[in-house]
């Protein structure tokens, strides 16, 4: 059998290294060469063979990016940060297959203002939100945090001085109640394989604990229906929700990649890396 090349980014964070883990067991002809910023990660043990490149945003990267993937004939990138999603979506016609949705897209979900544009645009629900120079007092509560970025980094409750933060920043209002995270795989033919929704708590932006939750799936099927009428979205993406008191749902961010609960939910079942290796055609709902 062909040795199938694979050629995982970001092996240096949770998201890609949960990516090489989940390969590796499916224990199929598979020879994974992995990307990092850094030559020290617990990623690189995971992995045929490891290269150090640039951010995604460098000018060297994509040049980085295409000669490795003559070198090592890669078959199939799986790109695990945010950024490298949208910069390599973008080259998809100079580079072998790359599991990701169109640019367009990956563009909007990039910037979580730019998110909620759309979203309003094509009556999808989100978060209300705002750029600092448009707020007054509108909410009782908010959070101001960065348009791009990931975690929780950058993002400050109630603060008082939020003229003063740049449009690299938002405001949302701080909807309160259980906090949720769904895990959606849209295949080639555009249908629904299948979601899972996990309850969690987090620690530094991390989840630290999660249980699988079934109750959100009607009003979650409508939400995805939405987006996926709205925008081409291909493959994994994850979305990010309040649950309010009156039990609607709320998205508040959408990550279009595969998301850092990879490794847990595939114990689930889920297995949407699974999915993406082996593009699996079968619909079902998690």
């Amino acid at each position: 059998m062909k040795e199938y090349n694979i050629l995982v980014t970001g092996i240096g964070g949770n998201v890609g290294q949960g990516i090489l883990r989940n390969i590796i067991n499916l224990k199929e002809n598979y020879r994974l060469i992995g990307t990092n910023v850094t030559a020290f990660s617990a990623g690189n043990h995971l992995c045929d063979k490891i290269y150090l490149v640039g951010y995604a945003f460098d000018k060297n990267y994509i040049s980085e990016i295409q000669k490795i993937c003559s070198d090592e004939k890669i078959d199939l990138i799986i790109p695990s940060t945010d950024y490298e999603v949208y910069y390599l979506s973008k080259e998809k016609n100079n580079l072998p297959k790359v599991a990701t949705s169109p640019a367009d897209t990956n563009y909007i979900f990039l910037n979580k203002y730019r998110t909620f544009e759309i979203f309003k645009q094509h009556n999808i629900p989100f978060a209300d939100t705002c750029l600092p120079h448009e707020f007054n007092n509108q909410w009782e509560e908010y959070i101001v945090k960065p348009c791009e970025g990931r975690g929780s980094r950058g993002i400050q409750i109630n603060p008082k001085n939020v003229k003063d933060f740049d449009n690299t920043y938002m405001v949302q209002k701080l909807e309160k109640g259980l906090e949720i995270t769904t895990a959606v795989y849209i295949n080639h033919q555009n249908e629904i394989t299948g979601y899972i929704t996990l309850d969690r708590e987090l620690s530094n932006g991390y989840t630290s604990e999660c249980k699988v939750i079934t109750d959100y799936d009607e009003q979650l099927t409508v939400i995805i229906n939405q987006i996926k009428s709205a925008l081409i979205v291909q493959g994994s993406f994850n979305i990010q929700s309040i649950v309010n008191e009156k039990d609607e749902i709320i998205p508040f961010e959408i990550n279009g990649r595969i998301s850092g609960t990879n490794s847990i939910r595939s114990n689930f079942g889920f297995e949407d890396v699974k999915y993406m290796v082996t593009s699996v055609p079968t619909t079902t709902t998690f």
